[in-house]
């Protein structure tokens, strides 16, 4: 039975909206914030490879259910999806580690060995007050790897000015049961502030575009406060705390998620306007613990056969602490920011047969990561319109290896590399020009980065094997390493705005996922090949008339495993992106068009460690339709139909549907996304 019951639901329910109600009334006096008319379909770059935007504004498709959900609305960004939420991320291609996905500047490492707990799937976007997202190996302040792109999910500092309090709320119901709430709450003054975070996420399985129930219901919550002291306006000392749960069923995985717990701890120091030259002086520290479960019968029935028959659980978890300092140098012309970073995690397991057994286990640890790291990033501004911009950073990175045996049952054999440490030096650096023209609203801007990255835990330690030659993963596999060009321009005026950007890459010893039947099921393989990829995303917006605006964009992703002359498994086909807006005072209405193209590119039962090619896929329209309107500068209410025609289709990046809900065992079948949603959510802001 769901620890999530319906009394639970309904009593935090009845809290959040009290709650919500009483700061209501008590801040109708609060100053103005108006609430903007639209809903957003398409998202561009505001400078070269970064795009900043606020994932508190609602957007098309149905506003996100986490972190990965929403990212795959900002284009190159595609899925690897299994139902209804907890899909991961994948930019250009990349998947995995080869992002850094921070939050608050901490990092949130999912605890599953196949990534049912993806980092994303603990963030819920509408708590955040801003999403960047640097795209390449083109920033070396956030840490180690980041070869595909940096992910930052950041809540600013409250300002009061003098004493006073905002409030930011929102609820959404849609089709398949959908139910969302989030209150954002501060109150302060001139000396610091208070800073309280809710949300509730439900949703009921949905059903497909053939109207097909698919297992895909989930609920989530989360709780968040931030104490922030503020002496003057150039001094911050925050203390953050959260928590947080929820569960998930999976139409794609043996197991479903029964637990999603997080626990949060954050302080961070920041001090400006220092002097003229030493400008800011920024430090942090953070835990963060994932205390995940997975099991076959708290969200469904166990199948009775096979070997997942009868009851089952495992239970894993993830502890990460991590710092980091770092300063803001300036001088005429030039810009410094360097700094210091650091982070270890431990990893423990335990699993057992039958319902809720496993809470009598001991916790076995079996994997420690340590990463030490410095670096260094310089902007010169050599010209009005003339830009360099350089970083390098070296890390330090060790893993080690406790487990004593691998393997279960009568496939449980000794660890060859049991008590094993392994260790690597890792230089990443970049170098990039960025132009503007002196006669046109236009900026051009070439970069070269190059990204060392430490293999992660999945990929030491979720394969059955190594590389021929290796007695195991965690023996074989090899840092991988990533050379790329990243070139674009972006052109802004009153009524249009454009941007191209374009990538071509080298990965030496590039991390891939071989899958084999066996005697006992799937086995898994992790080794190194060469890759070569390439690709990029282009689009335009412009404006019609005083009402009406067009947008457009297209993403594309290319790659090849130049060791064994295939192509790279795991690559997302062509998507295009359609958008039409008419907006008028206080309202407006739009319309999106999503075109993606078939995938005959794959390298079947090769992939990563969520995802494998198993067949190609077709392409597929898929049209939308929303509305909004601004009751007034504190409600707003937005509305939308996604897939109006109901269409019946499934995203290349997808998991085969598990035999458990009753999809062919050796017939593998994408799993179909949500057939016709609507959706109505209401904003209010105080």
């Amino acid at each position: 039975m769901s620890r999530f019951s319906a009394d639970t639901r309904l009593g935090s329910t009845a809290l959040l909206t009290a709650l919500c109600g009483a700061l209501l009334a008590a801040h109708a006096h609060a100053d103005e914030h108006e609430l903007s008319p639209t809903v957003i379909t398409a998202i561009a770059p505001s400078s070269p490879l970064t795009v900043v935007t606020n994932p508190k504004d609602p957007r098309q498709p149905v506003p996100a259910s986490d972190g990965g959900d929403y990212l795959k609305t900002i284009p190159g960004f595609a899925l690897v999806r299994n139902g209804g939420t907890n899909g991961d991320p994948v930019l250009r291609g990349m998947f995995g580690s080869r992002l850094n996905i921070l939050t608050n500047g901490g990092m949130m490492l999912g605890a599953c060995p196949g990534r049912m707990d993806a980092p994303t799937s603990y963030i819920s976007p509408e708590t955040y007050d801003k999403l960047t997202v640097i795209k390449g190996p083109q920033t070396v302040l956030w840490g180690p790897g980041a070869s595909a792109g940096t992910i930052l999910f950041e809540r600013e500092p409250e300002q009061f000015g003098e004493l006073g309090t905002r409030v930011n709320a929102s609820v959404l119901a849609g089709s398949n049961g959908r139910f969302d709430k989030v209150i954002d709450a501060a109150a302060g003054g001139p000396l610091g502030y208070v800073r309280v975070i809710g949300n509730q996420a439900h949703a009921d399985d949905y059903k497909d575009g053939n109207n097909d129930t698919v297992a895909s219901r989930y609920d989530k919550w989360n709780g968040d406060v931030a104490v922030g002291f503020t002496p003057d306006a150039d001094t911050l000392l925050e203390l953050t705390a959260g928590r947080g749960d929820g569960e998930a069923r999976y139409a794609g995985r043996g197991m479903d998620g029964s637990q999603f717990l997080r626990e949060s701890l954050g302080l961070r120091f920041e001090k400006s306007n220092i002097g003229e030259v030493l400008d800011k002086v920024e430090a942090q520290v953070y835990y963060n613990y994932a205390d995940h479960v997975m099991d076959n019968y708290s969200l469904r029935v166990p199948s009775g056969t096979g070997m997942m028959a009868g009851p089952m659980a495992s239970n894993v978890d993830r502890r990460t602490l991590g710092a980091r300092i770092k300063a803001t140098w300036r001088w005429a012309d030039v810009q410094l920011i360097s700094g210091l970073d650091a982070q270890t995690n431990e990893h423990r397991a335990r699993s057992s047969m039958g319902i809720d057994t496993y809470k009598d286990l001991p916790r076995n640890k079996d994997a420690n990561f340590h990463n030490y790291g410095v670096f260094g990033e310089l902007t010169w501004y050599a010209a009005d319109n003339d830009r360099l911009i350089t970083g390098a950073r070296l890390d330090r990175a060790s893993a080690k290896d406790f487990r004593q045996r691998t393997g279960s049952g009568m496939m449980s054999r000794p660890n060859p590399t049991a008590g094993d440490t392994r260790a690597d030096t890792l230089p990443s650096g970049f170098v990039r020009y960025e132009h503007d023209l002196a006669d046109s609203p236009t900026t051009l801007y070439a970069g070269l980065g190059h990204a060392e990255r430490f293999p992660d835990y999945w990929e030491l330690f979720s394969p059955n094997t190594g590389a021929a030659g290796s007695v195991n993963a965690f023996d074989g596999v090899k840092p991988e390493k990533t050379t790329q060009l990243d070139f674009g321009a972006q052109y802004k005026s009153a009524d249009l705005e454009a941007w191209v950007s374009g990538y071509v890459g080298q990965v030496r010893d590039f991390i891939l996922f071989d899958y084999r039947p066996g005697m006992m099921g799937t086995t898994s393989q992790a080794r190194n090949v060469d890759a070569r990829i390439m690709g990029g995303e282009l689009g335009a917006a412009y404006k019609l008339s005083q009402h009406w605006k067009a947008d457009a964009s297209l993403a594309y992703a290319w790659g090849k495993n130049s060791s064994d002359g295939k192509a790279l498994p795991q690559m997302p086909p062509l998507d295009t992106r359609l958008g039409l807006t008419y907006s008028e005072d206080d309202w407006s209405a739009g319309a999106l068009w999503r075109v993606v193209a078939a995938q005959h590119r794959i390298d079947p039962n090769k992939g990563n460690v969520v995802g494998k090619d198993y067949d190609k896929s077709g392409g597929f329209g898929v049209f939308s339709l929303n509305a909004a309107y601004r009751i007034n500068k504190h409600f707003k209410v937005s509305t939308g139909v996604d897939n109006l025609f109901g269409k019946a289709y499934a995203e290349h990046l997808n998991l085969a549907g598990n035999a458990g809900f009753g999809y062919p065992a050796n017939d593998p079948q994408a799993i179909k996304e949500p057939g016709r949603t609507l959706w109505t959510k209401v904003d209010m802001s105080f």
